[in-house]
């Protein structure tokens, strides 16, 4: 049985949290609604990848799924060393450039 929302990637373990709110879309346009949590490690993910509030959304939803994206580790229920660019959240990258 999966309760969970479909931007919930498969292999990751948390639980929803809240109502689905926004979409994420990925560069092509392709996407998956979910709840800010998933939509956010869905957003993290994906290089190009935008996200809009559903018409019955919370107010702020996309721009709080968009700055917990920012410091959110692509795939980050992958356990490992993180040491490439593309390993780190976007927040991570942007301290590295500017030290």
């Amino acid at each position: 049985m999966n309760d969970r929302c479909p931007a919930a990637h498969p292999q990751d373990p948390t639980a929803c949290v809240g109502p689905v709110a926004v979409s994420v879309l990925d560069a092509t346009g392709a996407g998956a609604d979910g709840c800010e949590h998933h939509g956010a490690r869905l957003l993290a993910s994906l290089d190009g990848g935008r996200v809009y509030p559903l018409p019955d959304a919370p107010p702020g939803a996309a721009i709080r799924t968009f700055t917990a994206a920012d410091t959110i580790r692509p795939f980050c229920w992958v356990k490992g060393p993180r040491t490439r660019p593309s390993q780190l959240s976007r927040a991570e990258n942007r301290a590295r450039e500017n030290r």
